[in-house]
C-alpha cells in the first residue's frame, strides 16, 4: 500500500486503535498487497467515544460487551445487574475499561483482515 494511502488510513482510523500500535499498524499497511490494503479500508471499526456513551447509558444490559462480540460478559453482566446489585460495579468500571477493549477489539478486527 503506498505511503499517501497509510497515512490516509491513520488520519481517518487513527483513534480507533491503540495508541501503542499505531506504528506496528503503519507497517502492516505499508507492506500489504491493494486486495488487503482495500479490505482493511472497508471494515467498519467501532468508535471507542461512541462506546462510552453505550456503556453509560445501556451498559446495564451488557449491550456494550454484545456489540464488541463477548458474549459471555454481555450476559453475565445483564444478570449480575438484573439480579444482584453487585452488577452495577461492573457496569461502573466498564465505564473506564470500554473505551480500552474498543480499540483492542478495532486491532484484533484490522490484524484478521491484514494477516
Amino acid at each position: 500500500m503506498e505511503q499517501q494511502r497509510v497515512d490516509l488510513f491513520m488520519a481517518t482510523n487513527g483513534s480507533k486503535f491503540p495508541e501503542e500500535r499505531q506504528m506496528e499498524i503503519r507497517e502492516i499497511l505499508s507492506n500489504i498487497d491493494d486486495a488487503k490494503g482495500n479490505l482493511v479500508q472497508v471494515i467498519q471499526y467501532k468508535d471507542p467515544t461512541t462506546m462510552l456513551i453505550i456503556s453509560i447509558v445501556a451498559g446495564s444490559l451488557g449491550i456494550d460487551r454484545f456489540m464488541l462480540g463477548e458474549t459471555g460478559k454481555g450476559v453475565g453482566k445483564l444478570l449480575l445487574t438484573v439480579f444482584c446489585l453487585v452488577g452495577y460495579i461492573w457496569v461502573i468500571i466498564d465505564w473506564f475499561n470500554i473505551q480500552k477493549d474498543t480499540k483492542d477489539f478495532n486491532y484484533e478486527k484490522f490484524r484478521q483482515a491484514a494477516i
